[in-house]
């Protein structure tokens, strides 16, 4: 009997390693998070940002594995959110132009010309507004955490210079699979061709479409000058800001530390993203210039046009939106 014991005392051990290895290996766990675009732009450096931040403070208790290029809903990126809410995807640093379809008080931030400046955004997410975006898409079954930034959409094509509506007529101009942008350039007499970013270049080369919106970044990264868009109109008519969130069950599972880490980190890996963002815009309209693009900045009177042109469509999308946010989001932006 003597002799048993240290045979009893070893199985022990060994059974105790085995639990604490299975405890650990139970603990680790990768969360999936989907991006339009890769780390070459401000977007996909977001989430790698992030993903760098939660493992940092986790420990390596949670791994952040960041899927590019709308690779996990193959290619389509507007059908990101409804993934993410079934749980296809776990997690997400998304635009708010493509969630809109599913989350439709995301499209306040698509109304032509309605965030006049970055402080007008600013007022927005950081405001009761923006509490009620958050809001809303939580009722739709994915947690909302921070705020980032994919800017302030430009206008450029292969025919010439635009400064004025009448400038728009007959353009085919590839844009996102919303309705809104649908109303607006149709509204202004263009041709909007709905295609996904991983198309639009092949069709911006062919000419099958003669340009395209999207801001600066997007286009000094992708050298969209070298497919035929030579005339570029800074014309500000809306922004895009980025937003961190979590499938709600995947939320609903994490111990409330990990959740904290998820939440601080977003915004942190937000604030970091913004400020980066706007700090490299005239730069990146300095390089394009250099390439020989020809840029048109409209003057207030020319500006005012376009307003005019698309007061339509403000019309018209207002109440769908929801009259109660967007006389909120007015409000902060006439008292930024």
């Amino acid at each position: 009997m003597t002799s048993a014991r240290p045979l009893t005392r070893f199985a022990a051990a060994l059974a105790g390693a085995a639990m604490l290895t299975a405890s650990l290996s139970a603990q680790a766990r990768e969360l999936s998070v989907s991006t339009v675009l890769s780390d070459a732009f401000p977007w996909g450096q977001a989430a790698e940002k992030w993903a760098e931040l939660v493992e940092e403070r986790t420990e390596g208790r949670l791994t952040l594995r960041v899927y590019p290029n709308s690779q996990l809903v193959a290619g389509d990126q507007t059908r990101e959110f409804s993934a993410m809410r079934s749980g296809l995807i776990d997690m997400a640093v998304g635009s708010t132009i493509n969630w809109s379809p599913q989350v439709p008080e995301l499209n306040l931030f698509s109304l032509p010309f309605f965030m006049p400046d970055e402080d007008a955004v600013d007022a927005v997410t950081g405001g009761e507004a923006g509490d009620m975006i958050f809001e809303a898409i939580e009722s739709r079954g994915v947690i909302p955490l921070a705020w980032g930034e994919n800017g302030f959409r430009q206008l450029s094509n292969s025919r010439g210079p635009i400064s004025e509506p009448g400038d728009l007529d007959g353009l085919k101009i590839r844009v996102v699979g919303s309705p809104l942008f649908q109303d607006t350039f149709n509204t202004l007499g263009a041709d909007p061709t709905q295609m996904s970013w991983t198309d639009a270049q092949p069709a911006l080369t062919t000419g099958a479409v003669d340009g395209q919106e999207n801001p600066l970044s997007v286009f000094d990264v992708s050298r969209i000058d070298q497919v035929g868009q030579e005339y570029l109109t800074l014309w500000n008519y809306m922004n895009d800001p980025l937003i961190f969130a979590v499938n709600q069950r995947v939320w609903d599972s994490l111990s409330a530390e990990d959740r904290e880490i998820l939440r601080e980190t977003a915004v942190e890996a937000g604030e970091w993203e913004i400020a980066m963002t706007r700090e490299e815009e005239s730069e990146r309209l300095a390089a394009i210039r250099e390439r020989g693009v020809q840029v048109t900045e409209l003057t207030e009177e020319q500006h005012e046009a376009f307003v005019q042109a698309t007061a339509s469509v403000y019309d018209k999308w207002s109440p769908r939106i929801g009259k109660e946010l967007v006389d909120t989001a007015q409000e902060a932006i006439d008292a930024r």
